[in-house]
């Protein structure tokens, strides 16, 4: 004789993983007919305005081993610091740059990769300048909300001390999980899900 649970167990369509990919990118899963490519493969064309720039790392769980069927989102400014979207208010975004990209990671290594441009500063709700960053959504098979994050760069010293998102961070010793590094033009931001360097996620 089973013993009933007591309650309704979790569904399919109440989990993010591990069916994102079949969702989100069809190409990636070898399901062909939904689009032409993968929504959200190319961030930029060969006329978006700014720095082009790469961004690569890996999403990483608590035993230090890199996640294979992550998925990531980004959304970010264009290089003049203006969203590509209805509510952007302050003016017209770049139309050659979308600011949105999704990737999942490699099946072998757990790599990311965005080919994308250098944000712009965009104002907070009180009109200070935020650093430039790039805005993380993160999903994988056990994260059934997706996490919400975000990446600022190394070599915006200034505009990051002064950044009003990183000035209410409690514990400053965590800033660096926040922080990509790089040198022409690549950048490594890894997202570490629990232990020592556990990235900070914010709850939006």
């Amino acid at each position: 004789m089973v013993q009933s649970l007591g309650y309704l167990k979790e569904s399919a369509s109440q989990t993010a993983g591990p069916y994102v990919h079949i969702g989100l990118t069809p190409n990636f899963a070898e399901i062909s007919g939904v689009y032409p490519v993968d929504l959200g493969t190319a961030m930029v064309n060969d006329k978006t305005a700014g720095e082009r720039i790469t961004i690569s790392g890996r999403v990483i769980d608590g035993s230090g081993t890199p996640l294979r069927d992550a998925l990531i989102e980004t959304w970010q400014a264009d290089a003049a610091g203006l969203y590509n979207s209805p509510s952007e208010m302050r003016g017209a975004a770049d139309p050659n740059f979308t600011g949105w990209g999704r990737c999942p990671c490699d099946l072998t290594t757990g790599e990311y990769r965005f080919e994308t441009i250098k944000p712009g500063r965009v104002p907070f709700n009180d009109g200070r300048l935020m650093a430039p960053h790039i805005s993380f959504w993160v999903v994988a098979r056990g994260i059934n909300l997706g996490l919400n994050t975000r990446m600022y760069f190394a070599d915006e010293e200034a505009a990051n001390a002064e950044d009003p998102i990183l000035m209410k961070v409690e514990h400053k010793v965590r800033l660096p999980t926040l922080i990509a590094t790089g040198e022409g033009g690549h950048y490594r931001f890894d997202i570490h899900l629990q232990g020592d360097k556990e990235t900070i996620f914010f709850d939006l």
